[in-house]
């Protein structure tokens, strides 16, 4: 089996970990946010975006890419 190829250090994942995490808190508190606040439906769409990029960021930190 082949070792894995990293191209980010330490330091770059712990950041992408934190950013992820950050980004998927502010994302939870903006859909609760709309969903108290009664924001219509395409609006609340656009956290999608949100919640892709904070997965994105942590599966990235996560296989270290």
């Amino acid at each position: 089996m082949q070792p894995i190829a990293r191209n980010i250090e330490q330091a770059g994942q712990r950041r992408r970990y934190l950013t992820g995490a950050i980004v998927l808190v502010a994302g939870a508190a903006a859909a609760a946010g709309m969903i108290l606040g009664g924001a219509p439906r395409g609006l609340r769409l656009a956290l999608v975006v949100v919640f892709w990029l904070a997965g994105l960021l942590l599966f990235q930190a996560k296989e270290c890419t």
